[in-house]
């Protein structure tokens, strides 16, 4: 055991060292792996019949221990060094952790199975986008899981009852939006069950969501100062994650990018020779060519000479402490600098507001409906056709009097 336990060590040591973790970080995350081995050698565990459950109860045992060496109890969040520590450990020894989930009766494999072909379904067949496979996975595990614990039966029985009780459950604390979209993915499942035979009734009609009528809400947009007071902000911070976020939210405001698209930016999608950017369109599946605009492509300098880490990740915009991979959101980065700004827009505070700010500037300035959805990446004038609702101004500057409220007035 002692020599499994210094190989292990050793291993972990490394593939921190290779993926750029500070040298503390490495330090502590070996340390706490080491303590979590001693552990699991007192008890006569072996590392690769390690649970779950177990690290929680080491982490318990931690801290009892650390109180009474110290006489006080560490601060609430002490816990996330050793979790991490030990987490990349049974990454390294286990293959992946959290380890998948494994059915443990026979309606578990059958759910398993069931969710396993509709994704293949869902990506092969109907082409969805990652984010929306993953939206409509995330929903169809929920459901099937209900499924086995409080519905009336197994697929097979499944009813109109049982989709109302569903949709109950899933509707407090929803917005009508929501609600709506929950519907729908909902719908989408259903119809799936029914055209494998997995259910004899095709139940998608029964999935009753509240209407949403065409320009019921205006959703909130920033005005060019507000904007203008973000990017100024952004640009006073010199460390790493201000020169990212700053060259996030030079992207956001020139072009009006979706956040998945910044996201997924490679290396070589900047041609500087050329001054042009290559954006992919994920909702779409479709490519555009934008010129590479002075304020953006400075921005975007500053940050890979300045604020970028040394990595092989070929995508631009990564996280500033090791593991470096691309970013997983920029809701957050956009609410941090909105704050700071001292913006507070009416409604949601997230990347897309930067986008609506967008539209509605091109259309002020009368550029075509057709252009405005090429910039933005839409498939048709369709989908362009809301944002001329957040042009309100506009609107208000050639709206006809009523007759009579002169009168009135």
């Amino acid at each position: 055991m002692p020599y499994i336990r210094h190989e292990l060590i050793a291993a972990l040591n490394s593939s921190l060292i290779s993926q750029r973790y500070s040298p503390v970080v490495v330090r502590n995350y070996c340390t706490y792996a080491s303590g979590f081995l001693d552990y699991l050698g007192q008890r006569g565990i072996l590392v690769a019949d390690v649970i779950d459950v177990q690290v929680e109860q080491y982490l318990w045992h931690a801290i009892v221990k650390f109180e009474k060496e110290r006489g006080r109890r560490p601060s609430a969040r002490w816990h996330e060094v050793p979790r991490s520590g030990i987490h990349a450990l049974l990454r390294l020894a286990h293959g992946q952790w959290p380890p998948a989930i494994e059915p443990i009766c026979a309606a578990d494999v059958a759910r398993f199975a069931v969710c396993d072909e509709y994704e293949i379904w869902l990506r092969e067949e109907r082409g969805l986008a990652r984010s929306s496979v993953a939206a409509l996975m995330w929903e169809a595990r929920n459901f099937l899981a209900w499924q086995i614990d409080y519905g009336s039966g197994g697929l097979a029985g499944l009813s109109v009852v049982d989709v109302d009780r569903y949709m109950d459950l899933r509707a407090p604390k929803l917005t009508r939006c929501s609600l709506k979209s929950v519907a729908e993915r909902l719908r989408s499942l259903l119809r799936y069950l029914h055209i494998t035979g997995r259910v004899t009734t095709d139940l998608s009609g029964h999935v009753i969501a509240p209407t949403l009528y065409a320009y019921e809400g205006v959703p909130s947009i920033l005005q060019r100062d507000q904007i203008a007071a973000v990017l100024e902000t952004a640009r006073a911070d010199k460390t790493p994650a201000g020169l990212r976020d700053h060259a996030i939210l030079q992207l956001l405001a020139t072009y009006g990018l979706r956040s998945g698209e910044i996201r997924n930016l490679r290396i070589e999608d900047i041609d500087w020779r050329t001054e042009a950017i290559h954006v992919r369109h994920h909702k779409t599946r479709a490519s555009t060519s934008l010129p590479l605009m002075e304020p953006v492509g400075e921005a975007l300098l500053a940050y890979l000479r300045s604020g970028r880490p040394v990595t092989d990740a070929r995508e631009i915009f990564l996280r500033t402490r090791a593991p470096y991979r691309k970013l997983d959101k920029l809701y957050s980065v956009v609410r941090r600098w909105l704050r700071d700004a001292g913006v507070q827009p009416p409604g949601k505070c997230g990347p897309h507001i930067f986008r609506h700010a967008r539209a509605v500037e091109m259309l002020r300035v009368a550029v075509p409906q057709k252009v405005i959805g090429d910039v933005l990446g839409h498939r048709s004038t369709g989908s362009t056709a809301p944002y001329l609702k957040l042009a309100t101004e506009d609107l208000r500057a050639i709206a006809l009097d009523v007759p009579g409220m002169e009168v009135l007035a």
